[in-house]
């Protein structure tokens, strides 16, 4: 269900518009060092000018170019996403996306065990999304990012950033030490409440510095094997909110699960239930079932897609996952595997299309209603 070939092969400057205005929850703009470095206290520009970003990362080989669409990188030279006026002709301006969330790159803080450092990076990475895209482009919406391996340094960017109107949520990597329902989070939790932000887990960094192995049976060998395995981190995160009882806690907190797949949580919602029911006496502070937890807590974007099948399979795993409310749409641009908004799932009806392409995002990120007027 992912773009076709053919629409890959196709610039994405020619790709066909859409009708109605959408939400694309997942841009990833450049925050690389060179685009940062200005931005952290001049400490750590003289350190890193000396010896490099010290940080971890790229174990595996990845696809595309650099990771990369081959054509999203400007022809003045710079990294793919490091240019606006690129992104809006071939990606915000092509696919009247009314609005677009800016995910960034690389979440190699993420991994290390320089808090310090970490806070650093993601304070600097904020300061060059407001200035550089957010400033300029009003179609954006930027997300906090945060030191999570230290929850106290985490809460306090949320404060300083994440009242701003145009944040609209945190993000993480799911690569990490410790799953997200541990307690060890909770500060974190309880500023993304208090500035009413979703926290977004966005794949990266599984088996990285000091966060935990790709897999229960240890490290992969190849990029290929490190995809397959993302379902289950993610599931682990998922898992963990609920038994932990995180939206016990924080019954007003909305998780948003990115770029791990989406079909795979229809199985793993039964298994769910399916446990609970045998042995909720472990957890009674789980007071509903998992799946509930799920639908009313848990957004999950749609890139990459599984491939079903046949479309009888595809619509039922939709239902189980309760797609109506919890699904999002997200491109991935700029990199390899991006998904063409018009290509991305087979045909919708428009209730439903309404919902995953626009009205989900909207009603999760606080955004208005289409302004766009649907174009002929």
């Amino acid at each position: 269900m992912q773009t076709s070939n053919t629409d890959k092969k196709v610039p994405a400057d020619q790709r066909p518009k859409l009708k109605r205005s959408i939400i694309d929850c997942d841009i990833h703009h450049a925050t690389g060092m060179n685009a940062i470095k200005p931005y952290l206290p001049r400490a750590y520009q003289e350190l890193v000018k000396q010896y490099g970003p010290a940080l971890p990362g790229g174990m595996h080989f990845n696809g595309g170019v650099g990771g990369r669409m081959a054509d999203a990188y400007p022809e003045g030279g710079g990294s793919a996403g490091s240019d606006l006026e690129l992104m809006k002709k071939q990606h915000l301006d092509r696919y009247n996306v009314e609005y677009g969330i800016l995910t960034g790159e690389g979440y190699a803080m993420h991994a290390t065990p320089n808090y310090d450092y970490a806070a650093a990076i993601c304070r600097a990475i904020n300061e060059y999304t407001i200035e550089h895209w957010l400033s300029r482009e009003s179609r954006l919406r930027g997300s906090v990012f945060i030191s999570k391996q230290e929850p106290k340094l985490a809460s306090q960017e949320i404060d300083r950033v994440g009242g701003r109107p145009d944040m609209v949520q945190v993000i993480v990597s799911s690569g990490a030490s410790l799953p997200y329902g541990n307690r060890f989070y909770d500060p974190i939790y309880e500023a993304c409440v208090r500035h009413n932000l979703p926290f977004t887990i966005h794949v990266g960094l599984e088996g990285e510095g000091i966060n935990s192995p790709h897999t229960g049976a240890g490290y992969v060998t190849h990029y290929i094997e490190q995809r397959c395995a993302r379902p289950a981190v993610m599931a682990a995160h998922l898992a963990s909110f609920i038994f932990d009882g995180v939206f016990e806690r924080f019954p007003a907190l909305k998780v948003v699960l990115q770029e791990a797949g989406v079909l795979w949580l229809a199985p793993f919602l039964w298994k769910l239930d399916q446990e609970w029911k045998g042995l909720r006496v472990q957890t009674p502070w789980v007071r509903k079932k998992p799946s509930e937890y799920f639908r009313e807590h848990i957004r999950v974007t749609t890139q990459p897609f599984e491939e079903t099948p046949n479309r009888e399979i595809f619509d039922h795993l939709l239902e189980s996952i309760y797609a109506k409310e919890t699904l999002m749409f997200c491109s991935d641009y700029p990199h390899w595997d991006y998904d063409s908004p018009s290509q991305a799932l087979p045909k919708l009806d428009h209730e439903l299309w309404d919902s995953i392409y626009y009205q989900n995002a909207a009603k999760l990120y606080g955004l208005p209603q289409r302004q766009t007027e649907e174009m002929k």
